[in-house]
């Protein structure tokens, strides 16, 4: 039965770092630009010239 406390307390905590983290991400503007990222792998690499030995 007191495994079951312990359990319970463990995962109030590790909630609470994955609801810290949340926050953190939305404060900081991680989510802020959600076209972009999606968009960006349609556009072409600029051509990289090659060194002439």
């Amino acid at each position: 039965m007191n495994v079951i406390f312990i359990l319970i307390g463990c995962s109030l905590v590790l909630a609470l770092i994955f609801l810290g983290a949340f926050f953190w991400s939305v404060k900081s503007g991680q989510n802020d630009d959600l076209e972009t990222p999606a968009m960006r792998i349609l556009f072409e690499d600029k051509q990289i010239p090659k060194e002439t030995e």
